[in-house]
């Protein structure tokens, strides 16, 4: 078997995923603070992270049948292009300053749209080019890319910001281009071969769900990511909003959010040992208890303190990532793909609209300790589900990637 480095099509994808997202990591700073610029709102700061994310639960699961029906490489040509088409646009408004708040919403929930159909089809295209055995190495290389991008791209974001609110965006529109180079470029085909399916959507969709709920672990996973993608995007926002409350700069701001990239490329190249040291429920739980370093921002409420627990959750989620993702895709029959993993993440991103949304208007309605404590006490209860849970308790392991 080749090793992953000399997997051509898997460095392809890869390239390509880390130049286009490294454009889209730019823009994470970005949206709120021009949200910010304009409207001195952190209500309004949370509604654009809404839109952004709101498609996943509006969209997946049909996402996830286009995905199972059509040509995979031809859907995330075209989601690559109303990606770059909305963010170019979004520059052009905020370079001639004629940009308003609901332009940025629209705009957001266009670019989170073409996201959603673009990630249902990488599932199955990450699936085609990896051999199944090689899919939790993998998914650490792919969390590795990420923690990249999220050490690099968020103080390069500020830092462009304060030299012109409108370069991260523009940036990120030419970036979906080498996305769709790189996808152009291999050679292996994002699906099997397959009969065409004449049942209605909603019997597919249907199959797709079944099959999920089928699988005890799987099931209670997407739940669990569910609040945990809650709490993530609500705890980012309300870091930046203390930041910029507490003075700090764009460029600052961005470093703090950057320091989450760094656990999380710590944590991906601590995925094999970890995966070889600790159990599937004890990789879970280490994720799940680490939203309980909120607690320290409520005695001590510093901007650097909240971002530090922030770095402990990004060091454990890529190891989670890992196995999490790699058992859902091995045993997944190719025809499905899509729709197991639409209806996953449709579970797993149901309620992360209503993260940042929630902490905006905790923000605005009470102090930052307050807002946190609420946000910490969900994680705690998050933690207490994982830890009680009949199905974690008796999670898959690794191994049998082996025999797939």
């Amino acid at each position: 078997m080749l090793p992953l480095r000399r997997n051509r099509d898997f460095v392809l994808l890869q390239s390509g995923q880390f130049l286009s997202m490294l454009g889209g990591s730019l823009t994470t700073i970005a949206y709120p603070l021009v949200v910010l610029a304009i409207s001195h709102s952190a209500v309004w700061a949370g509604a654009v992270g809404f839109a952004r994310l709101a498609p996943f639960g509006l969209f997946g699961v049909l996402a996830g049948v286009a995905s199972d029906t059509w040509n995979r490489r031809a859907l995330m040509v075209a989601s690559d292009a109303v990606g770059a088409a909305s963010m170019a646009l979004l520059a052009v408004l905020i370079f001639t300053d004629v940009v308003e708040v609901w332009q940025i919403l629209v705009l957001g929930f266009v670019e989170g749209t073409a996201a959603t159909l673009f990630n249902t089809a990488w599932s199955g295209a990450f699936r085609s080019v990896v051999p199944a055995a090689q899919l939790p190495a993998a998914f650490s290389a792919n969390e590795a890319r990420r923690a990249t991008q999220r050490l690099v791209g968020p103080p390069a974001g500020g830092a462009l910001y304060a030299l012109s609110r409108a370069v991260p965006f523009a940036i990120d529109a030419i970036s979906y281009v080498f996305s769709s180079i790189s996808l152009l470029l291999t050679r292996t085909p994002f699906q099997e071969e397959r009969e065409r399916d004449s049942a209605p959507v909603r019997t597919r969709i249907a199959e797709g769900f079944r099959f999920l709920w089928a699988q005890p672990f799987l099931r209670t996973c997407a739940f669990l990511y569910g609040i945990g993608n809650f709490l993530a995007p609500a705890m980012t926002l309300a870091l930046v909003v203390v930041a910029e409350e507490q003075g700090l700069s764009p460029g600052a701001i961005g470093a703090l959010i950057a320091g989450i990239g760094v656990g999380t490329l710590l944590g991906s190249a601590l995925g094999a040992p970890l995966r070889r040291l600790l159990s599937v429920r004890g990789i879970l739980l280490c994720e799940l208890w680490t939203w309980l370093s909120a607690w320290v921002f409520v005695i001590w409420p510093n901007a650097y303190v909240l971002a530090a627990g922030l770095v402990l959750f990004g060091l454990a989620a890529p190891v989670t990532d890992s196995v999490v993702m790699a058992l859902g895709l091995a045993v997944t029959p190719d025809r499905l793909v899509g729709r197991v993993q639409s209806v996953r993440l449709n579970i797993a991103l149901l309620v992360a609209p209503l993260g940042p949304l929630a902490a905006g208007l905790l923000l605005e309605a009470t102090t930052e300790r307050v807002a946190v404590a609420v946000l910490a006490a969900v994680g705690l209860g998050l933690a207490l589900w994982g830890t009680l849970s009949s199905a974690i308790k008796t999670a898959p392991s690794l191994d049998e990637l082996a025999s797939r």
